[in-house]
Formats: structure tokens, sequence, C-alpha cells
């Protein structure tokens, strides 16, 4: 498929999780969810989203509640989507841990 195509694909998710999890985010105080990155696989038939979650000491249990819900957030990106893709493709969420890696990295070297 082409790169392009599946960039925008790949945006398009991304804002469409973002919007749904934040309505979702705003019904448990004190937590912040964002989607940071989406990858589609080439025939659109798999969607990896990574969540960044704050708190972090939340994120697996958060990320793996999401994924037992799976089902249905994937029919409400669906009426999202409806106009815009054929087929929705099958989620599967991750933490994105990129965060505190980049914290321990610094962590580590402001200690040298």
């Amino acid at each position: 498929m082409d790169n392009n195509r599946l960039q925008k694909v790949n945006r398009l998710i991304q804002k469409e999780l973002g919007d749904l999890l934040l309505i979702e985010a705003k019904k448990m105080p004190g937590i912040l969810i964002s989607v940071t990155n989406v990858r589609v696989s080439a025939d659109l038939s798999v969607a990896h989203a990574y969540l960044s979650v704050f708190p972090t000491e939340k994120s697996d249990e958060l990320v793996s509640n999401i994924n037992e819900n799976v089902k249905t957030v994937r029919y409400d990106l669906g009426k999202r989507l409806k106009n815009q893709l054929r087929v929705i493709p099958e989620l599967t969420f991750h933490v994105d841990d990129s965060l505190d890696y980049i914290e321990n990295i610094d962590k580590l070297l402001k200690d040298q």
C-alpha cells in the first residue's frame, strides 16, 4: 500500500482514538491518557496503538483493561470512521514507556 496513505490512516486512527480515550479519561479523575503512536499493518487489518498514561503506576492496569474491552473501543471507532475507512482494523493497545526510558537516561547522565 502507498506509504503516504498508510501514514494518513495512522494519524486518523490516532486522532480518533485520542478523542475516544479523552472522553473516557474524564470519568476517572487524576488520570491522563494520550495516544502517542499508531502503527497499522500494510493491509489495514491490524493496528497497534501505543498509550502514554499518567500516573505511570496505573499504566499496565489501564492498558490491560482497555485490551479487555477492545471490542467496544473498536465499535466506537468504527462509528466515527465509517465514512473514511471501509474496514476498521483489529486494535491492540500497548504501554508507551519511551518517556520513562528518556527520564531514566537523563537521571543516569546526571549521576555521573
